[in-house]
């Protein structure tokens, strides 16, 4: 491949992200791709930084706005510092979490205006964006989630909230439905990353179709 490929990981908590594209990951690298997992936000020192700060349940005195940009600030690190030349080397980049949180978890789950998440996040991004986007189709309650063992400041959140987050997800796949994939998670571990291996053996294959035939003509 001349160029990677930015794959995003969306859903809820505990929907299994990070397993899963782990579990990807080794897929790719058994294919003969150069694979990187990353998260968010974190995976750089001031990612991980903020992350503590957002997900601090002492935090409570924390705005809906200052929530949103410290979010951004930590995907602008993570983009320039990891993302971007993982891109340009080749590599096939694997993201829990990418814009699509933000405009789900502080737009329609916080109320905050969601064109202008979409238009900070366009300057922050850049010419950074996934090809393809596995949304992961897995619900908890509001009170699963809040009595787990270490519940975080958002997993405390009502189930309104939650509510809300999930319809606004479902909103985004339905206006951007080339992009953003819906995978159902199946009881089976190995059924849901079955599902995933699919959708992405087909993004890579008309990837790399429309990049031969740019070099043909």
């Amino acid at each position: 491949m001349a160029k990677g490929a930015f794959i995003t990981f969306e859903g809820p908590e505990k929907s299994g992200k990070s397993t899963q594209a782990r579990l990807l990951s080794r897929y790719l690298v058994n294919r003969g791709y150069k694979t990187i997992f990353v998260r968010e936000p974190g995976s750089t020192k001031l990612g991980e930084k903020i992350r503590k700060l957002l997900l601090d349940k002492k935090n409570t005195e924390m705005s809906t706005l200052t929530e949103m940009l410290l979010y951004m600030a930590a995907r602008a690190q993570i983009i320039d510092e990891v993302i971007r030349p993982a891109l340009e080397k080749g590599y096939i980049v694997l993201c829990d979490r990418f814009l699509d949180s933000t405009i789900a978890y502080q737009g329609f789950g916080c109320g905050l205006d969601i064109r202008a998440i979409k238009d900070i996040g366009r300057t922050v991004a850049g010419s950074v964006r996934p090809e393809l986007t596995l949304l992961l189709d897995f619900w908890k309650s509001a009170d699963h989630l809040r009595n787990h063992k270490r519940p975080d400041r958002i997993e405390m959140r009502s189930e309104v909230f939650h509510r809300k987050v999930k319809e606004g997800y479902f909103k985004l796949a339905k206006q951007e439905p080339r992009r953003i994939k819906i995978i159902k998670v199946e009881k089976d571990l190995n059924e849901t990353q079955d599902k995933i291996r699919k959708a992405v053996d087909r993004c890579l294959s008309k990837m790399s179709s429309a990049r031969k035939a740019r070099v043909r003509f």
